[in-house]
This record gives structure tokens, sequence and C-alpha cells, in this order.
């Protein structure tokens, strides 16, 4: 297959996608992108179960996802797509491969927008009772949906002050325990190692869960490079986003949870209860904490909303560029790809009428089949990149802007650790489940992928 077999071309009408977004825009959103509200809220789980090894379990799948985006930054600065992973596994294993993981992620995105619906819809009731929570998972929608209708630098600009926002507010809680743990925080005592000295107090079985829920807190990392195909120079905007990554994770996702487990005692009720975050602030005496830290998730939600319609919508419209789903999705006007962004936001209030109506079956069945879905796509990107570089290196070694460090070694290495996780995944109950059901779609997915393929090749 040739190299230029999947580059996104304007649409029949003539129309592309604008390149309206800044440098300041892909900064903030690779910044926010890393902080999610399964950091602030679902990271409780883990610490209960991992005790303070949860800062290794961090640091583990933390490590994985540095590679990864290494992996995917060198293929996106040498190929800038909208479609991102998808359009480089169509590139270095075939369509049929570019179709399962972009479908595959397609689905996972707009699941997790009404997931987040129903996630700030909550919050907001729980402000102002009385009032339907279907009403605000209305509106969420109604109001991310028009954004992302509306010119690409209209979503750049939402993520912008979102992002600023939710790093604001980790970097203080940052600070703040700090100066906690050093003793020098007005009215606080420092805990010194108290709440450190059971390290592994659930044994390695502890360590796992908490490493499986670290893993699944890092989704989201990849809408940098979806967005860097529509910025101004999309190549510098991947290697910034990229080179920066490493300090973000451990700043924000170690370093946070090293601050929480030394300033809260693991098994504190409060910390699955109220959220790690809640827990810390809570003990250092800060007035109002739980409302605060309300508003954070909030903003984290909402802030997902937008970042997951916004990449739905382009990776429906890259698939269909390349010949991969129906036409419709492809149309652009503006600027934008507006039949795709209406259709990803309709399948994700879809998801939000089906927790309603069929929350113990069908619902169910849906959250299960998107939970191993990221490290399927991980999969995909690894396997892309052993093969791209090799063709990289002999056709247009100029285009190798950001290199995969120690290759192939630390990719190999890679692909052990993601092949780890799942046999974890599948020592797991809870996990086993997510892990068949996500296998399942995949495979169906790549069936139906293969004899598309085949059809193609044969007309």
């Amino acid at each position: 297959m040739s190299s230029t077999s999947v580059e996104t071309p304007p649409t029949a009408d003539g129309a592309s996608l604008s390149h309206g977004l800044k440098q300041r825009h892909l900064s903030m959103i690779a910044l926010g992108g890393v902080i999610g509200a399964g950091l602030f809220v679902g990271s409780g789980a883990g610490i209960a179960a991992a005790g303070p090894s949860i800062v290794l379990a961090y640091t583990l799948s933390g490590l994985l996802v540095m590679l990864v985006m290494r992996m995917l930054g060198e293929m996106s600065a040498a190929y800038p797509s909208s479609g991102s992973f998808s359009a480089h596994a169509e590139r270095a294993i075939g369509p049929w491969a570019g179709f399962t993981a972009g479908w595959a992620f397609w689905v996972l995105l707009c699941t997790a927008v009404g997931l987040e619906a129903i996630g700030a819809a909550k919050i907001v009731t729980g402000w102002l009772p009385g009032t339907p929570e279907w009403a605000w998972v209305a509106l969420f929608m109604v109001v991310f949906c028009g954004t992302n209708l509306a010119a690409v630098k209209n979503f750049g600009e939402f993520e912008f002050w979102f992002a600023a926002l939710k790093v604001g507010a980790i970097v203080l809680f940052l600070g703040l325990g700090v100066l906690a743990i050093a003793g020098v925080l007005p009215g606080t005592d420092s805990p010194g190692a108290s709440h450190l000295t059971d390290f592994l107090p659930n044994g390695g079985e502890g360590l796992v869960i908490g490493l499986l829920a670290s893993v699944f807190a890092y989704g989201g990392l990849e809408t940098v490079t979806i967005a860097a195909a529509e910025s101004e120079n999309p190549v510098k905007g991947v290697a910034s986003a990229v080179r920066t990554a490493m300090w973000r994770i451990a700043l924000f996702y170690i370093g946070s949870m090293a601050v929480v487990v030394t300033l809260v005692p693991w098994d504190s009720p409060a910390v699955v209860e109220d959220g790690p975050y809640v827990a810390a602030l809570d003990r250092l005496g800060i007035p109002g904490a739980g409302q605060l830290m309300n508003v954070v998730v909030l903003v984290a939600l909402l802030s997902a909303m937008n970042a997951n319609i916004y990449g739905a919508s382009r990776i429906g419209y890259s698939l269909v560029e390349r010949g991969q789903g129906p036409k419709v999705l492809g149309r652009v006007s503006g600027g934008v790809p507006r039949i795709a962004v209406l259709a990803s936001s309709a399948f994700g209030f879809l998801c939000v009428l089906l927790s309603y109506w069929r929350p113990d079956d069908v619902f169910s069945w849906l959250l299960n089949m998107i939970g191993a879905v990221i490290l399927i796509v991980w999969i995909f990107i690894a396997v892309s990149q052993l093969r791209l570089r090799r063709r990289l290196e002999r056709e247009a070694p100029q285009k190798l802007v950001v290199r995969m460090w120690a290759f192939p070694g630390l990719t190999w290495a890679a692909l052990a650790g993601m092949a780890a996780v799942f046999v974890l995944m599948a020592r797991e109950p809870d996990t086993r489940v997510q892990l068949y059901s996500s296998g399942g779609m995949t495979l169906a997915l790549a069936a139906v992928g293969y004899v598309r393929q085949l059809r193609r090749a044969r007309s």
C-alpha cells in the first residue's frame, strides 16, 4: 500500500478541515488531556485496594503510557492526520486495521460522552435538588454539540479555559500538599511517613487492582494528536505535546497520588466515599473542600465531553474520507464535519437513554464492550510504529522529527507490558468480562474490515 493512500483529502465539494487551532490551544489540550474525572474520583478505589503502592502502580502504567505517546507522536509528526492512530494503522498494517481501531475508538468516545454527561448532571442536581437529571444531560449535550458544530477555534477556546482551570486546581492542590508534608502549612502538622509504612497492605493482588485502575485513568491523551491535524503547525504541535508528556504524567498523576497517600491513611473511608482529593483537602482543614472539588470535577467532566465529541467526529470523518464508513459523515462545511459531530453527539445521547431504559442489560453490556478498547488501540499504535519506522528510515528520514526512544527495544517492551495487562485483566473477575467483551467487538470489527478490504481489492 502506498504511503499516500491514507492522507485525508478534501471532500467531494472541495471543502476540508480548517487549521484554526493555535499552538496555545494545543499546548493546553495536551496539558488538560491528562487530567480527567477518573483521576479526581476514580483513583479512590485504586488507593483503597493498593494502599501507598498506588504510587508504584501509577508509575508503572505511566511509563507504559509515555512509550505509547512517544510512538504515536513519532507517527503523527511524520503523517499528521485527523485519523491519528487509525490512519497510521491503515498505512502500516492494512485497511482492516484502520477500520477496526478507528470504529472501536469511535464507540469508546461516544459512550464516554454519555457517561460524562450523566456524571456532570448528578453533580448539578446535587446543588439544585428537584431539577431533573435528564434536563441537565440534554443541556450539556446541546451546548457541546453546538461548540463543535461551530469553527474549530471555538472548541480550542473552550478546551483552553477548561484545561487552565483543571491545571490550576491540581497545581494548587500539589502546592498545598507539599507545604503540609513539609510541616510549613499554617494550622497543620506534618504526617511524615506514618501513612506509608504498610506499603503493600493487600499484597500483590491489591497492587494488580490498583495497576488496572491506573491504566484506564490515562485515557484521553490521544486527543492532542487528533487535534494537531487542525492546528497552524501540525508537526511542531505534536512534537511539543509529546516531548512534554513525561513531566506532565509524572507531576499530575504520580505526584498527586504521592501527596494523597502521604497525607491521608489509605484505608480511610473518605478516600472512596468523598474522593482522594477531597479527603486530603479536608485533612488540611481547607473550608468547603468538597464543594470546591465538585466544581473541579464538573469542569473535568465537561471538558472531557467537549474533547470526546471533537475526537469522535474527527475519527469518524477520517474513516469516511478513507472509504471506511457512510459517506454522509464526511461532509464538511465551514471547515467542520458537522454531520459527524451530530452523529457522535446522537450516539452519546443514545447511551444516556440506555442508562435510563436498560441499565442492567444493554447499557451494562455496552460499558463492558468498551472496557479494554484503549489497550487494543495501544497495541495497534505499537505494531504500526514498528512497521512505519523502518519505512520512514528508508523513504523519508527527514520526517522523523520525533523519534521513539531505543527503537525497537522499547517498542517491544511496551507490547510486552500491554500483554501483561491483558493477562492481569483475565485474572480479575471484574475486568475479565470487559476483556472478553472488548475482544469480541474488536474481532467483529476486524472481520467486517477484512471483508471490506477484500471486496475493495477485487473491485
